[in-house]
């Protein structure tokens, strides 16, 4: 499946709307996805060029696809994937979470997992595409209703790392300078927009 990243002659833009502090949710059904301080604030695309806008409306079309329910927060006191999944696992209603960094490395989470393990872990950002985001939004909302999936497949490219290293850690460094020690997790909302190319 393509997926495009544009509309016709605009390109989505994506903000999200603070609804309030996260709280656990009720519902059995539910995929909470974690969002770093940086993702759709100060950048608004993956380390690949690949815009948030689209990233969020992939993972949400694989959960909405699965009918199961999302909610989207944002972890405001680190950038660690390992922890915002865990976050994000914990406040779901379903025990499943989904971490995501700005430069697009992701995580499927459980809340009864240790936080250093997890069900699946994107490390290789500069290979995710948006037919993978989508992927993981389906896996993810599959674990929520107590399906076993198959892992979603993905590239490996030995000269990834290499490669996009210095920039991965120069956009690192730039997340973490917005991360608010003792920020409370907020719930938000996307707002989705097109603007003129």
């Amino acid at each position: 499946m393509t997926v495009s990243t544009k509309t016709e002659g605009a390109q989505r833009t994506l903000s999200f709307s603070e609804v309030g502090t996260a709280e656990r949710g009720k519902r059995p059904d539910e995929v909470v996805i974690a969002i770093s301080p940086a993702f759709g604030s100060l950048f608004s695309q993956t380390i690949v060029d690949i815009p948030h806008a689209e990233v969020i409306r992939q993972l949400l079309a694989g959960i909405e696809e699965q009918e199961v329910s999302a909610r989207i927060i944002r972890v405001q006191h680190s950038a660690d994937l390992a922890l915002m999944s865990h976050t994000a696992a914990k406040l779901s209603g379903s025990g499943i979470g989904i971490g995501i960094l700005a430069r697009g490395t992701s995580m499927i989470h459980q809340r009864d997992l240790p936080r250093l393990s997890s069900l699946e872990l994107f490390p290789q950002c500069p290979l995710l595409t948006l037919e993978t985001y989508r992927s993981i939004g389906s896996n993810a909302a599959q674990y929520a209703k107590g399906e076993s999936p198959e892992p979603v497949p993905t590239l490996n490219d030995q000269m990834a790392r290499p490669r996009w290293q210095a920039k991965a850690a120069l956009l690192h460094l730039k997340e973490t300078e917005l991360v608010r020690k003792g920020a409370k997790t907020v719930e938000v909302t996307p707002v989705f927009s097109d603007a003129a190319v």
